[in-house]
This record gives C-alpha cells, structure tokens and sequence, in this order.
C-alpha cells in the first residue's frame, strides 16, 4: 500500500495511505487528504492509484505542484520521490518496496530564494481608531509620486498679503512725515 508522508516542520510524519483509486489533496475539508496551510490550494492536485504507479494531476492549483523539484500538471510520482504542493512536501512510500536510490546525483542547491507566501492578509477597512487620529496611515511615504501637491494660490496669497501690509505701513509712515512738516 502506498503512503503520502509529509516531511514539513510541524507536520512532519502526518500521512495518508493511498487506498483508493482517486485521492483529492487539498486545503479545504472536502478533500480525501487535507492539508491545512495557507500555500495549498483548496483542491491542489488528485492522486490516482493505476496498478502500481501513482499518477499526480494539478488541479489548476495557485503555487503549482513539483515532483523531485520540477514542475508538471500530470505526472508518475514514484517511490522516494518528493510531492510539493506550494511549500509542502511529501514523500511516497511504498509498503514493501525500498526507496530507489537516485538515478544521477542530485544537482548543487540553487541560491535560497525568499519563499512565496501566497496567503496576504487585505484590510477591509478604517478602525475607529485611525478615524479618530485622523491624517494618513503612519506608513503613509510622502516621497512617492503621489506626494501632495503644493498650493500655489495660498503661496500667492501670502505674498499679496505681505505687499499690501508693507503699502500701507510705508503710507502710514509717508503721512505722518507730512503731518510733521507742516507744524
């Protein structure tokens, strides 16, 4: 009988016997083997028992499904080999049949890469608090492209208002000059 096994932190040895013709792996509970994490798809992939071969078919999941690191949408997953579904593995064994060494050796590990965390949390609103404050968000860059734009009428505003003041402050100044000259 043939086992899915996981090999993830946290689920590590939890596993599923293949003991039906089509299993449906997936994050949703209507699967025939679920798997709770945020990077499977609801209905990942199905699995199906012909003879002795397990047939892996992508059910047009989001991050894909990767046997010995290589992408497919149908594929053989054989004894040994890894299953990843988004970042969850599994490894296939088969009861009573030793895990085939590999073929050729394995290629040098590529650069770790940042991995995708498909699950993002969207805000649906404003809290009471963030009206109350009022303003912009504390994130909120005021260096990108949609910075505010300055208000040029209140700078020209400013700048008449300046004028006018220093006319009638040197008119006020003219006439008492005059007034003076005349006593």
């Amino acid at each position: 009988m043939a086992k899915l096994v996981i090999l993830n932190q946290g689920m590590t040895g939890r596993m599923h016997e293949l003991n039906v013709d089509r299993t449906t792996i997936g994050r949703v509970e209507d699967n025939t083997f679920q798997i709770a994490d945020p990077s499977v798809s609801s209905h990942h992939c199905e699995a199906q028992l012909r003879g002795e071969e397990v047939f892996i078919r992508d059910l047009n999941s989001t991050n894909g499904c990767f046997i010995n690191s290589e992408k497919i949408t149908e594929g053989v997953l054989k004894p040994g080999q890894t299953l990843r579904l988004g970042q969850v593995e599994l490894r296939l064994i088969a009861e009573g049949a030793a895990a085939p060494p590999p073929a050729t050796p394995a290629p040098a590990p590529a650069p770790a890469k940042k991995p995708v965390d498909s699950t993002m949390v969207i805000p649906r609103g404003v809290s009471l608090g963030e009206l109350e404050k009022g303003g912009r968000p504390p994130s909120f860059d005021s260096t990108t492209a949609f910075s505010k734009k300055k208000n040029r009428v209140n700078t020209y505003f400013i700048i008449g208002g300046i004028i006018v003041f220093l006319l009638i402050v040197g008119l006020i100044i003219y006439s008492l000059m005059l007034a003076n000259s005349h006593k």
